[in-house]
């Protein structure tokens, strides 16, 4: 492989990925993977995503799920922002709002997730989002304030995806995308983000490519598959790969902010 790619979304803390980091990340890195942005699902996973970022020179998130909304406490701001302060964390989040499970009270999910945005919009931070069933809220919130960052793992439809991108949002796509079953809808919308908002991620260790041939033994994604998903998505643009991976790794250093190497 002659390009190199950045794995904008993984869940390393993970349990899945108990002691394997240092494993995991060596094989992202012989597969071409540089860099990857490690997830923080609520505040304890924050913390350990920040420590595996400084460990091993990645990046992370400081946020709490829409999942795990209702264990967040009046601390959340003085939580974050500490958390914020170190130069590994680049955006707030995962953050947003699931109305597939409901794990978390709607009501409670809508208050935190406008926590999340005023926050970051006082830090002039980047948003990391999740979003499940619940676009009409979510944009309804989002245009509430001045805000940037992507939709991470987008499975909408073409309208919620018209608004997120008229929001100036960039997209996160998924191994969802290499599934000839339930990513149909999604491989007939790819080509209509343009591509400089376009962003890859495995979301390991879920959603693993079923382009993958083999399937590994551990039935779990990971950082090396990136290359699956590039694939992919580079058919359904029908251009090269060297060119999606060249375009979303400028991208990743866009909505990040951040100085390309």
């Amino acid at each position: 492989m002659s390009y190199t790619l950045i794995d904008a979304g993984v869940n390393l803390t993970n349990h899945q990925f108990d002691d394997q980091h240092y494993d995991v990340i060596t094989r992202a890195s012989e597969a071409g993977v540089t860099n990857m942005l490690i997830i923080g699902c609520d505040i304890a996973s924050s913390q350990q995503s920040l420590e595996l970022a400084i460990k091993h020179l990645q990046y992370s998130t400081a946020g709490v799920h829409p999942h795990d909304a209702k264990s967040a406490t009046n601390e959340l701001e003085a939580q974050l922002t500490a958390l914020a302060n170190n130069k590994q964390v680049i955006a707030i989040g995962e953050c947003g709002l699931d109305y597939n499970r409901d794990f978390s009270p709607r009501d409670v999910q809508r208050s935190v997730f406008r926590r999340h945005l005023a926050l970051a919009e006082k830090l002039d931070l980047p948003v990391y989002l999740h979003e499940r069933d619940a676009s009409d809220d979510m944009l309804s919130i989002l245009k509430e304030f001045n805000i940037r960052g992507v939709l991470h793992c987008f499975t909408g439809n073409s309208a919620a995806l018209k608004q997120y991108l008229d929001l100036g949002l960039y997209i996160g796509i998924t191994g969802w995308v290499c599934d000839e079953r339930r990513g149909k809808d999604l491989q007939q919308l790819v080509p209509s983000i343009p591509l400089d908002r376009l962003l890859i991620e495995t979301d390991a260790p879920f959603l693993i490519p079923r382009t993958v041939k083999p399937k590994p033994k551990s039935r779990k994604n990971e950082p090396a598959l990136l290359p699956y998903i590039c694939q992919t998505v580079a058919q359904l643009y029908q251009i090269d790969e060297e060119v999606v991976a060249r375009k979303t790794t400028e991208n990743f250093y866009n909505v990040f902010g951040l100085k390309s190497c």
